[in-house]
This record gives structure tokens, C-alpha cells and sequence, in this order.
């Protein structure tokens, strides 16, 4: 089935049928992880490994790696970490746009001005977040309406893709490790987060590589539609 399973139910990472469990304890502890009935395969074969080997095959955007963390965990730490990818583009975007001021008066108005500064790009950053998502859901539920039918479905699909955005996080050691290929960096940040999103769409959805990357491009053109708006009004981006 391609329905996304129920809150509590596990997935397998290697085909991603239901699982009632992950191992058996049989007492002193004798554990026994659980097969597949579909594919004869561990049911999870990640419960046994190190969490840096977890995070090394998720940054390599293994399937079973995001099954494990989005189905078979209860990682819950989306909402946080989205706010800080925020806070580091406000922050990277500040910062850029400082560089191209060259008022150096320690005034308090000039300082507060900074400041608002800073939360006017924060908040444009959601902007352009909400906007992308908003069109990664528009496309998905258009052409795949059938495994968007519930609040849970849409917030797991909101989790994954929050949670597959980390790559954001490179933008600050980015900046402060500043030298030619920052730009280069930055543009490399940029397509390995959209890679972790696309993944994350076509594991909670069970879905083939093609329709994640059409509902990724159709959120980038709304993305942009935008930042191009806001250009138009005159804010610096």
C-alpha cells in the first residue's frame, strides 16, 4: 500500500510496508530484530547502529536512513530546528546587507535600525519558507490527492520536510569561514537541501523521484514569484 501509516505505526526502511514492531525482547537481554513479511529483510536495520553512522547515510540521503528517523523514531524536534535555519538566513542575509552599508555611526537610532533590520529579514525568509512548502503541497495534493486525505498525513509530510532542511544550518560556519567560494558554498548548501527535500517527499510518500522534483520546482517558482514581489515594493532581499 502506498498510504502513509498511522501515528505509532512503523515502517520498513528497506520497502516501506507497515511493521507492528522493530525487535522482540526475549528477556536478559536477548533482542531480535523483526523481519519484513513483505521483503524478508530487518525491519529496521538501524536500531542496532551508531547515530553518527544514522547521520552519515542521511547526509548521504539514503532512503532507509530517512524511514528510520521520519517512521521508526520520535525525533520531534522539527519546529526548532525550522526556526533556526530561519534565524541563520535572517542572519546571513543581515549580515550581507550590513557589508553593503557603510554608516558606521554608533547612534542608537543606526543601531536599532540594525536591529529592525534583522527581524524584517527573518521575517522574510518565512515568507519565502511558507511559500515554498505552500507549493510543494500544491502540486502533491493536485497530483496525488489520495495520500493527502488527513491532518497526519500533511503534518508528517511538514515534519519531513522541516527535518530535511538541516543543510541550512551550513550557512553560518559558511559565512564566518568567509573566502572566495563562499558564494559557491552557499550555492552548494542551496542544492544539497533541495536534494534532502526531495528524498524526504519521495520516502514519506513512497513515491518515484520524478513528481518530488516537479512539486520542488513548482515551490522555487512560487518561492521566487515572492522574493520578486518584495523586490517590488522596494525591500532589500
Amino acid at each position: 500500500s502506498c498510504a502513509m501509516a498511522e501515528r505509532g505505526a512503523y515502517r520498513c526502511v528497506e520497502c516501506s510496508r507497515e511493521a507492528a514492531e522493530l525487535y522482540r525482547d526475549y528477556r536478559h537481554g536477548v533482542l531480535r530484530i523483526a523481519v519484513c513479511k513483505s521483503c524478508q529483510k530487518p525491519v529496521d536495520k538501524y536500531i542496532e547502529y551508531d547515530p553518527v553512522i544514522i547521520l552519515i547515510n542521511a547526509i548521504l540521503c539514503k532512503a532507509q536512513a530517512y524511514r528510520h528517523i521520519l517512521f521508526n523514531t520520535k525525533i520531534n524536534f522539527h519546529g526548532k530546528l525550522c526556526i533556526f535555519c530561519l534565524l541563520c538566513e535572517a542572519y546571513l542575509r543581515w549580515l550581507q546587507l550590513q557589508d553593503s552599508s557603510q554608516n558606521t555611526d554608533p547612534d542608537d537610532l543606526i543601531r536599532y535600525a540594525k536591529e529592525w533590520d534583522f527581524y524584517r529579514m527573518f521575517g522574510i525568509a518565512s515568507l519565502e519558507q511558507t511559500s515554498f512548502l505552500v507549493g510543494i503541497f500544491i502540486i502533491l495534493w493536485w497530483k496525488r490527492p489520495e495520500m493527502l486525505k488527513t491532518k497526519s498525513d500533511f503534518v508528517l509530510l511538514l515534519k519531513a520536510l522541516l527535518l530535511s532542511s538541516y543543510g541550512k544550518l551550513l550557512l553560518i560556519p559558511a559565512v564566518i569561514w568567509e573566502h572566495d567560494y563562499t558564494p559557491l558554498c552557499l550555492l552548494f548548501i542551496k542544492v544539497f537541501v533541495l536534494i534532502s527535500n526531495s528524498q524526504a517527499i519521495r520516502v514519506t510518500l513512497n513515491l518515484n523521484r520524478m513528481l518530488p522534483w516537479l512539486a520542488i520546482f513548482f515551490g522555487l517558482i512560487l518561492e521566487n514569484s515572492v522574493v520578486w514581489l518584495v523586490q517590488k515594493m522596494g525591500w532589500d532581499v
